[in-house]
């Protein structure tokens, strides 16, 4: 449909537009070959509505990008010469969000359309109270209003520039976007330095859009990216963040982290991902993971956050789990140790949530339980809250040669067969039972005992397993 589009359009009467235009070219339905079946039934309606209020209104940025790519779009955001006020008066159900983007949150039902207001590029200020920018160039506020000409010039890339009118049904482009996304290249608008300056996380998105899309980096693009990626510790971590989560989600990730890597950004990002990717025996575990993640959001199947880190960073955390050991800590103190000095170091750059601590290290500690083949222990992994999570992060390890393929194979065939089969199939108690010793004094309340084997098996790691069975060599 695209090619065919360009070759319509282009070919006939098309001309080169540079950036900066005031004067849209403007493409009918005919040409662009856009279905408005395809656009959110919610998008349309705040169209519509902002239309009948008396304001104009545009499926703008990404959407657009990709329904020319014959792609689905996954949100749907919109553009009006409309003030957050007035967009807010217009909606029963929304909301006004942001200080340094102001926008509005329009909510049908269990979808929100994000609604931004017409903007122009910020002014330099000289009151060091009411700037614009900090001292890197940065941009701190972007709330001057202006026209849908300025609002296409401030945006980052030509190809996210681009204006979708619902009732016309025409596309609206001032900074030739469309002809950029013929040539498959990611152009970025106006002086790259400058706005790398203002933003820097755009460094980032060039990199993502290039790999998600098989595009390539302009040259003038990607030229001041080399001397300006420092810029990125500049920004909050929790954008950062943010921004990898949409690069590793994206579908396409092994070749946004090659795009990452080619423009020497992810060393900022993940620290360990380059000593990772560079060991054999790790980088086939990480792309392996990372694949599988491709797959599934291609797919349309869900994906945790926390399965993709717990992988991206298993090397690492076993790395400094032996390190530890070696230098006299318990096997299980030394795991513990390990998880926490891995997550934080992650943590200084890229904010993952807390949140995610709790996931990624269920997923660590469970892989050494694997092992334990018994009726009762099986049973009790089996049993896990997040079993299917752990069991496909050990197969994903056999799989690449971390772990035994046998033991994988034996906890595959477990699930899938009856009460009957399973009990012939269970192994004896892993050795001989140990006699707990009890806490001096005797017993405590109710009978219970404090030993380190009944902590360590609220950890879900048995106290006398050393991790040198269970960590990659």
């Amino acid at each position: 449909m695209i090619k065919r589009f360009i070759d319509k359009v282009l070919g006939k009467r098309r001309r080169s537009k540079p950036a900066g235009a005031r004067e849209p070219v403007r493409y009918a339905k005919r040409d662009h070959g856009i279905d408005r079946r395809d656009i959110s039934h919610a998008a349309l309606r705040t169209c519509e509505e902002l239309h009948r209020a008396g304001f104009r209104a545009f499926v703008v940025g990404g959407a657009v990008r990709d329904l020319l790519l014959a792609r689905h779009p996954k949100d749907f955001d919109v553009a009006t010469d409309a003030t957050p006020e007035q967009v807010r008066g217009v909606f029963r159900r929304s909301r006004i969000i942001g200080r340094r983007f102001r926008l509005v949150h329009v909510m049908f039902g269990q979808e929100t359309i994000e609604v931004s207001t017409f903007r122009a590029a910020h002014n330099a200020s000289s009151d060091e109270d009411s700037a614009n920018t900090d001292e890197h160039g940065r941009l701190l506020r972007d709330n001057v209003y202006g026209s849908q000409a300025d609002d296409a010039i401030r945006r980052d890339f030509t190809m996210n520039a681009l204006f979708y009118d619902p009732e016309a049904e025409e596309v609206w482009d001032y900074v030739d976007g469309v002809n950029d996304i013929r040539k498959k290249r990611v152009v970025m608008i106006g002086d790259p330095e400058a706005r790398y300056r203002e933003d820097p996380v755009r460094m980032l998105r060039a990199a993502r859009l290039a790999g998600k899309l098989g595009f390539s980096i302009d040259p003038a693009t990607e030229k001041p990216i080399a001397e300006l990626r420092g810029l990125l510790s500049n920004v909050p971590e929790a954008r950062l963040f943010d921004e990898m989560l949409k690069l590793l989600l994206s579908g396409h990730a092994l070749e946004c982290i090659s795009r990452l890597r080619s423009l020497g950004l992810h060393t900022i990002l993940l620290p360990a991902l380059d000593e990772v990717l560079r060991a054999p025996e790790s980088a086939k575990f990480s792309t392996l993971a990372l694949q599988r993640t491709d797959e599934r959001i291609q797919a349309d199947k869900g994906v945790s956050p926390a399965f993709l880190f717990a992988a991206l960073f298993w090397f690492p955390m076993c790395a400094r789990a032996r390190e530890l050991e070696a230098k006299g800590a318990r096997p299980l103190a030394a795991l513990h140790e390990a998880m926490d000095q891995t997550l934080e170091r992650q943590r200084k750059t890229l904010a993952i949530p807390r949140r995610l601590d709790g996931n990624v290290k269920e997923l660590w500690l469970a892989q050494s339980r694997f092992e334990q083949r018994s009726k009762a222990k099986a049973m009790r992994l089996l049993t896990h809250p997040r079993f299917r999570a752990c069991y496909d992060f050990y197969v994903l390890r056999a799989e690449a040669g971390d772990a035994s393929v046998e033991i994988a194979e034996w906890w595959t065939a477990l699930q899938s067969v009856d009460d009957d089969a399973r009990e012939a199939m269970y192994l004896s108690d892993d050795g001989p039972k140990k006699k707990r010793r009890r806490k001096r004094g005797g017993k405590t309340s109710g009978g219970a005992h404090t030993d380190a084997a009944s902590d360590a098996r609220d950890d879900g790691v048995d106290s006398d397993s050393s991790t040198n069975g269970q960590l990659p060599t």
